[in-house]
């Protein structure tokens, strides 16, 4: 990959075939004089010389290794280029994008749960995000050993500490074990932040992790819709009355229907208030459930002055 061998100069790159690849290793036998390094967009450039790291270029471009790059490298500012001779050196290439990786939970998570003696089994999905955040022990951790690292090599390190971690912030929050979706945005800043603090050992920063889904055994998953239909229909009322409106509002056959039983039932409702109203007017008239004595008679009607008994029929008031 950019080697033209023989006396002929080396171009040093790395064109990135793969989105997946978080540092690749250029290795030559040499790098000889009239070499090129190039640096793309979203890479750095690491020179290598017998296993110690002799510099770090950043920006991107086309550079002459001889007059642009070896006067900055820490034991090689005063090579020069022979006839036929030229450095033994390793570039390092890393990616610095961020990477956006997908996860799942290989075998359900048992959490404790009460009542369930052996836990809650469940399986949670998402993604989390990453990128390098240190060379130097990208280097010593990895990069010493390997020709290069994936994306995949990240995702197998972060889902083998993964159970534990489900556990202990769920758990820790005491979260509602029947209800872990609306608490994911919490587990997962947790996670994220012990996860991070591991990872960046390698020289990885873990900067998100989030939880799109959880999901529960069947039959847990039938109990917990059958709760819910169960809160909607001690409500029924309510129900009913937001469904006429949005009846009422989308018009139509359906809407007038709604419109017109609306309207039957406020007819009904003055009704009903119209009656109260009447009795209760009445039982003031005539006193009665009030504990005071009639104006009037209930018997004969003769006005009673506030006797005990009726002066016409003898009626007790």
């Amino acid at each position: 990959m950019g080697l033209f061998g023989g006396q002929m100069a080396n171009v040093v790159e790395w064109q990135e075939y793969r989105d997946d690849i978080i540092f690749w290793k250029w290795k030559n036998d040499e790098i000889k004089k009239g070499s090129r390094l190039v640096i793309r967009p979203g890479q750095d450039a690491i020179f290598m010389y017998n296993g110690k790291v002799e510099g770090v270029f950043r920006d991107e471009g086309s550079f002459d290794i001889e007059s642009d790059i070896i006067p900055f490298l820490s034991t090689l500012k005063g090579f020069k280029f022979g006839f036929n001779s030229g450095i033994r050196a390793e570039v390092l290439f890393i990616n610095t994008k961020e990477f956006t990786v997908k996860w799942g939970t290989k075998n359900a998570v048992n959490l404790p749960a009460p009542g369930l003696p052996g836990g809650l089994p469940i399986r949670a999905f998402g993604t989390f995000t990453c990128k390098v955040s240190d060379h130097m022990a990208l280097i010593d951790k990895v990069a010493g050993i390997k020709e290069q690292y994936t994306v995949e090599d990240v995702k197998a390190r972060v889902l083998s500490g993964l159970d534990p971690l489900l556990m202990k912030w769920i758990s820790r929050e005491g979260k509602d074990m029947f209800n872990l979706q609306a608490n994911a945005s919490d587990i997962g800043r947790g996670i994220c932040v012990d996860l991070d603090m591991e990872m960046r050992k390698l020289g990885i920063a873990i900067t998100g992790f989030f939880i799109q889904s959880v999901s529960y055994p069947e039959e847990i998953q039938k109990m917990i819709t059958k709760a819910a239909s169960q809160s909607m229909v001690g409500d029924m009322g309510r129900y009913q009355q937001m469904a006429m409106t949005d009846a009422m509002s989308r018009g139509g056959a359906g809407g007038r229907m709604a419109v017109d039983m609306a309207g039957m039932q406020m007819g009904m409702m003055m009704g009903q208030q119209m009656v109260n109203q009447m009795g209760q007017q009445a039982d003031r008239q005539m006193g009665t459930g009030t504990g005071q004595k009639p104006n009037f008679c209930p018997n004969c009607g003769t006005k009673t002055g506030g006797a005990n008994f009726c002066p016409n029929c003898g009626q007790k008031l």
